[in-house]
């Protein structure tokens, strides 16, 4: 059923206040997804303080358009929902988190970043970059690494004295 041009209007204003702040935005096919599901993946974006909205492709791009965002919009088959958030990985990371649990019924098909279209593929290498707490972790024992080599070496030779 079609709606009317206030409608219209009403749902294009609430989209583009929903994205102002955000500084990514990924484009997630949905396909026979449950409503528990969706239920369970809402509840698990909002721990993240990630958004999501399905919302008819012409209105998006028509706010997309008004945002000014450059390049190319990817292709945008079937039905469309929109994950954004403030934290510019947090969307993609958490949209490819719930499709490596169900393969079938969700996946990124391209997104905004950085105020330029990104594909499919450029999306999906975003969402596996680790979150800021893990690369920490990861540079920790990059550096302690060869420290910890040296320790056992010396015990090594300790043991052979």
């Amino acid at each position: 059923m079609a709606i009317t041009k206030q409608k219209k209007q009403e749902v294009t204003k609430q989209f583009a206040d929903l994205i102002k702040d955000a500084t990514s935005l990924v484009f997630v096919k949905f396909n026979k997804l449950t409503v528990a599901d969706a239920n369970n993946m809402r509840r698990g974006f909002q721990k993240e303080n990630v958004g999501y909205k399905v919302i008819k492709k012409t209105l998006m791009k028509r706010v997309l358009g008004e945002r000014g965002v450059s390049g190319q919009m990817p292709e945008l088959p079937g039905e469309v929902a929109i994950a954004y958030g403030t934290d510019s990985l947090a969307p993609a990371r958490e949209v490819y988190a719930f499709h490596t649990t169900r393969r079938d019924n969700i996946e990124i098909v391209g997104g905004v970043y950085e105020g330029e279209y990104k594909t499919k593929e450029e999306m999906t290498v975003l969402a596996t970059i680790p979150d800021m707490q893990t690369l920490r972790g990861m540079f920790a024992n990059i550096i302690n690494s060869p420290l910890q080599r040296f320790a056992v070496l010396v015990s090594e030779y300790a043991k052979t004295k």
